[in-house]
């Protein structure tokens, strides 16, 4: 009696659990439904969130422009050439982005001695502009800085500061930050956004407020005492970091700024110098020998040794901006007047970040000469063509596994149909949040995991049939189904991956798009098969099917 207490409460705390994973798969495909047809979520809360994912098409199906640049690297040692062209490639991604361009491709390709720069335009058809942009020379400068000073009557330093002390006790005490900065800060820039700053990189700020942000706070954090600055004194919140793809810290932080008597920031400037790309020799990466950090050096020419010396004559102690088209990639403070024409910059940088700015500041001062050796225009006729036949083709795919299973496993082809709808909304999910560019050939890996989705039922329904035609209870028969065939789904689906990763890693962008895309379908279709699947099947079972077998494919004997 005890014995049969206890296997009636395993059964019902099984069936809860079935119910409770049955609504969760429920809601996922609700979920990810509204993502993949976003139109049915327009009158729904929220359906803004649901807009924002889309299909990111590559250049073979929205069209485009497709440019190989060979890259002339002779005149660079063995182990500078690498460096020199991923230099250029980055200078060129930044020029695209300027462009406007949605989700293009940039990347190097090294054979032998054969350097080239890929670059895939996806959706612009003036290939003439495009190639006027790539093809210009990286603008390297170096700017001092320069405040203007305003005849206003301001309140006096002293009354500044006792002021900043007030509300920075305002709020250590718990009051609103965002409040506060709306109220009091001085920067016009932040105020009205709470204070807020954006993300940046070491550098980008002065250095005390860099020190505090970067070797200080952590997040969530807020300075205990007022930061001095030369524009005034900050109440600084440091809200969150992260790592780039490049390894280089980002910081989102915020600030309340108490400005000082001589400090507008409306009219502060960035001032250019002579000095340029054009005088700047050579930059590597080296360390300091005490502690080993991770420091750039700068080599000039003759012209940029006295151009430099001048500069850091006038401006000790105070920020020289180092700018790569247009954009702040450094701002040291000049500690002494450099004659040599050899700077040190030094800024507390990673060594990913450090490798990055000299990748950077070779390419502004030796851009490395590329020659345009192919150019090609695909039509966006020729894209929307390719678009419909592969969706022709992956519908009458789907509609025959789909009729395969229903014919020769009967219900548990019906189940497994169902599954296969789950498996279709969750991986079209997928790709629209990762984002996953699509291709013809990542379009060919979506397709080839639609059947391995479905294989994997087939191994399952096959030792469930098995289980049946020795007579065994048709949740004994799904149950051992399951725990047979999970041996021969998972080997498969792992060397399939391990094929998937070394494709990803040695191929080009086609057989990655193949490759990336079959490899989320597989991890995919193992959660369908064994999960939803799965869960399925124990939602339906019942004493009713017990003497129905040839609904599962067994026929009378």
């Amino acid at each position: 009696m005890n014995k049969y207490q206890n296997l009636k409460e395993r059964k019902q705390v099984t069936i809860s659990k079935v119910r409770i994973r049955f609504a969760l798969i429920f809601l996922l495909t609700i979920f990810t439904g509204l993502i993949v047809f976003p139109n049915i979520s327009d009158k729904l809360p929220g359906s803004s969130y649901f807009n924002k994912f889309k299909i990111h098409l590559g250049l073979d199906l929205q069209g485009g422009t497709h440019l190989v640049y060979q890259a002339d690297v002779s005149e660079f040692e063995n182990d500078q050439k690498k460096e020199s062209v991923e230099g250029v490639r980055d200078v060129i991604e930044r020029r695209v982005n300027a462009y406007g361009v949605s989700e293009p491709i940039v990347q190097t390709n090294y054979n032998g001695d054969d350097y080239r720069i890929i670059v895939e335009l996806a959706g612009v058809q003036n290939v003439n502009e495009a190639i006027d942009i790539i093809g210009e020379t990286p603008l390297l400068e170096f700017k001092t800085q320069k405040i203007i000073e305003t005849p206003e009557s301001i309140e006096s330093e002293d009354n500044i500061k006792e002021e900043a002390n007030l509300v920075l006790q305002r709020v250590l005490n718990g009051e609103d930050f965002a409040t506060l900065a709306s109220e009091y800060s001085g920067d016009p820039g932040s105020k009205n956004n709470g204070g807020d700053l954006p993300w940046v990189t070491r550098g980008q700020f002065v250095p005390e407020f860099d020190k505090v942000i970067f070797d200080t706070l952590k997040s969530g954090e807020i300075s205990n005492t007022l930061i001095e600055s030369q524009f005034g004194y900050h109440i600084i919140k440091k809200i969150d970091e992260r790592l780039t793809e490049e390894g280089v810290i980002e910081v989102h932080a915020a600030h309340i700024l108490f400005k000082k008597a001589d400090a507008d920031l409306n009219n502060l400037k960035w001032e250019g110098t002579d000095l340029g790309g054009r005088n700047l020799e050579r930059a590597q990466l080296i360390f300091d020998p005490n502690t080993q950090n991770p420091l750039i050096s700068l080599e000039f020419d003759k012209e940029g040794k006295e151009l430099f010396a001048e500069i850091t004559a006038s401006h000790i102690g105070e920020p020289v901006a180092i700018f790569l088209d247009g954009v702040i990639i450094s701002t040291p403070v000049v500690q002494e007047e450099i004659k040599e024409g050899n700077a040190v910059i030094s800024g507390n940088f990673t060594i990913p970040e450090a490798k990055q700015m000299v990748r950077r500041l070779n390419s502004g001062a030796l851009p490395v000469p590329i020659e345009l050796i192919s150019q090609q225009t695909v039509g966006a006729s020729l894209g929307e063509e390719s678009v419909q036949k592969s969706l022709l083709a992956g519908i009458i795919g789907l509609a025959a596994a789909a009729l395969f299973m229903l014919l020769f496993y009967r219900f548990l082809g019906f189940i497994a149909v169902l599954a296969l709808i789950v498996y279709i909304a969750l991986t079209l999910a997928l790709f629209e949040i990762i984002p996953v560019t699509m291709t013809l050939a990542g379009v060919a890996g979506f397709i080839l995991s639609v059947g391995m989705a479905v294989d994997a039922n087939i191994l399952i329904f096959e030792r469930t049939k098995e289980e049946l035609s020795k007579g065994k209870s048709l949740n004994t028969s799904i149950e051992n189904g399951f725990l047979r065939a999970w041996s021969s789904i998972r080997d498969s689906n792992v060397s399939s991956l391990i094929t998937c990763l070394i494709l990803a890693w040695f191929g080009t962008s086609i057989i990655k798009g193949f490759a990336i895309t079959l490899a989320i379908g597989i991890v995919v279709s193992m959660f369908s098969a064994i999960i939803v699947t799965r869960t399925f099947l124990r939602m339906i079972i019942n004493k009713k099917l017990e003497n129905k077998k040839s609904w599962f494919g067994i026929n009378k004997k």
